[in-house]
Formats: structure tokens, sequence, C-alpha cells
């Protein structure tokens, strides 16, 4: 009797299917399960409503824009977040700006909060008082795009905040009005003008917040000598900095302090306000390094959070790049200078990819050493 033989494409192809179906590695299975599980917890449970098993989170990515779609255009500072750390899995959040996404073989969740102060308060509270998510000993990295003080640093490069200020909460009088040994028409509430340094500042009405000292440093230890990669187009900008060593240096990390403000605002002598105002707030401790929108916000948030049992705030960090400068280059006006960088910040592309640079040092120090981060910040 003839022996029958099987093609041995065939075959392979057979062995190839059994292998997938029956042999399928236990990590692809476990993170099948996680997903399948997380769907089911979500299923059960509606946005703001009671929820019986919450997703656990250990990393929260705060990105305050996008650009466009959430993948597969130019990236605004959510984009990468999302392909690279696999937050495929949208949850519908119609109670703040944006859609959540979430990993749940990794347990990270991105949040966009929209631009602004109010909705990044907004978003950060509807988040923190979801039911669907136990965010108790979640690690919040807030990580968006800034101006960046020349004196300081370059377009690119990435500063960690020890304090983020609020810009908002102020007196002011039109400038063309104030006495003349006033230099600026902002100054804080409860005193007799900027030039007043012996009125004790209330520092509990939302005007600093002081990030997690033992955080900071830790993550700073880590970040530091991460080498961020440089462009022409980057280099072509700074070169027009002459006198400001810094900001002609190739990207790189730096600690400094985070102005959060509603107004765009740009110049010279808004620059100098600025480094006056980081000063007062933070009793000389801190130094003015990037100006953005939204962070007092996320802290003012996360401080009421943490009065309700909700989240902690002692694991917020703030990761801020340098996307435009906070002034114009010598011999350039401040107007025709913000209004070309509103056409396109010319340390956008590089600012989100060293975001996420130096971003992912820290989460995955974090995911990595869970058992210890867990129950403890480092």
């Amino acid at each position: 009797m003839p022996r029958f033989r099987f093609p041995a494409a065939l075959v392979l192809a057979c062995a190839f299917a059994f292998a997938n179906l029956v042999l399928l590695p236990v990590a692809a299975r476990a993170q099948g399960d996680a997903r399948s599980l997380a769907e089911q917890a979500l299923a059960a449970c509606k946005p703001a409503y009671p929820c019986a098993h919450p997703l656990p989170v250990r990393v929260v990515i705060v990105s305050l824009f996008e650009i466009g779609a959430d993948e597969g255009d130019a990236a605004g500072e959510f984009q990468l977040w999302k392909e690279r750390r696999g937050l495929s899995l949208r949850i519908p959040f119609p109670q703040g700006f944006h859609d959540l996404y979430y990993n749940p073989e990794t347990q990270v969740l991105g949040v966009v909060t929209g631009v602004g102060t109010a909705r990044s308060t907004a978003a950060t509270m509807a988040l923190g008082l979801d039911p669907r998510f136990d965010l108790r000993q979640a690690y919040w990295l807030v990580a968006g795009i800034a101006g960046i003080d020349p004196a300081d640093a370059s377009i690119g490069s990435v500063a960690l905040a020890r304090y983020v200020v609020d810009g908002d909460l102020a007196h002011e009088i039109d400038p063309r009005e104030i006495p003349k040994d006033w230099k600026y028409g902002y100054f804080p509430r409860g005193t007799q003008g900027p030039n007043d340094t012996t009125t004790p500042l209330d520092r509990s009405g939302g005007e600093v917040f002081a990030i997690n000292p033992t955080l900071e440093r830790w993550a700073f230890a880590r970040i530091r000598a991460v080498q961020l990669p440089d462009s022409p187009a980057i280099a072509k900008e700074r070169a027009q900095f002459s006198g400001f060593p810094k900001a002609q240096r190739p990207p790189f990390v730096l600690e400094g302090e985070q102005l959060s403000a509603m107004t765009f605002w740009h110049g010279a002598r808004m620059t100098d306000w600025a480094n006056h105002w980081v000063k007062t707030w933070t009793e000389g401790k801190g130094e003015f390094v990037t100006s953005a929108m939204e962070d007092t916000g996320v802290m003012q948030a996360m401080t009421y959070l943490d009065a309700a049992g909700r989240a902690d705030r002692d694991r917020v960090l703030v990761l801020r790049a340098g996307s435009n400068y906070t002034m114009p280059p010598p011999g350039t006006d401040a107007t025709s200078y913000l209004l070309r960088e509103n056409e396109g910040y010319a340390g956008l592309e590089a600012a989100v990819e060293n975001l996420y640079t130096v971003g992912s040092v820290l989460v995955d120090d974090l995911l990595t050493h869970w058992d210890r981060y867990a129950t403890a910040t480092p």
C-alpha cells in the first residue's frame, strides 16, 4: 500500500498554527488575559458611577495637548507615549477633555488634560475621582512642552521642576500707570507693590507648590546624564542667541522651576518678571526656567485628591521641554519673534522626542522596581 506524503509546506504551516494556538508563550497569554480582564472590568463600570473592580494604575502620563490625531501624524505631547508605550485600550472619559488610554500589562494610563489651568485642574480632578481607577499608588508624570529661558537652557532641553509657581494670582496695574520706581505692574496679592519685601506672603493660596524633594532628587539622579540628540534645525535657531551661552548649548537635562500662567507671554521684560516672580514665591530657592499654563492646576487638584485619599500628591513629577524661547534673540523684536513662533515652534519636534526619552527613564525605573516603589516612594 503506497504511503501518502504531506507537502512539506503544509506540514510547516500546521506546525506553526499549532505552536500559535497551543504553545503560545506564557507572556503573550498573560498579556491577552490582562487586556481581557481590563475590558471586562470597564464593561461593568460607567464613568463617574460606582465600580466594583477598579483598574490598578502604576503610572499616569499627563499630557496637555495633542496635534491632530493621536497617532500617525505630527506628534504633540501625547502621541509618542501612546504609540511607544502600548496605550491601546481606549477608555471613554466624557467628564474630561480627551478619552483615556491604558496599557493593561504595564498598568500605565495616559490622560490629555487640554490646554490651560482650568482644563488641567478639571481633568485631573475628574480622573482622580473616577471610581473606575485605583490611583492610590500611582505616580504622576506631567510631561509637556514649554517656553524656556535662554539664560538657563536651549530649546530641546528638558527641565525637572522642584517648584511649580502660579503666574495668574496677583494684583495688576497697567505699566503706563505705575509709580516710576516700580519695575513691574504685577505684584503679589496683599502686598504694597513689587518693591515690598516686608509683607509676609501667604503661600497657602495656590501660588506655589513644592514637588516632593526626595522624589525629585531621586528622579534627577537618574536623568541628569541622559544624552539628548541635536539637529541642524535647532542648532541654527539657538545660534542666534549670542551672549547666552546656555541657550547655545545642545539640548541637555537640568533642574528648574515651572511658571504656570494662562497668558502666553513673551519678551525680555516678561522673562525678567518671571525670574523675579519665581524667586519671590520660592523665597529665593527656585530658578525660573520654563513657562507653560497647566501645572499649578494639576498640583492644586492633586492636593485635594490627596486630602480625599484618592491619590498621592507626593508622587508627582513635572518635566517640561523647551519648544521655544521665552524671549527673542538679540537684534530681534519681541512681537516679530512671537508671531513667527506661533506659526511653528522651532524646537517642538525635539521637545516632544526628548520628553519621551527622559520621561521613559523614570517610567521604566518605577515599573521595573514596582515591588519596592508601590508602597514607598523613592
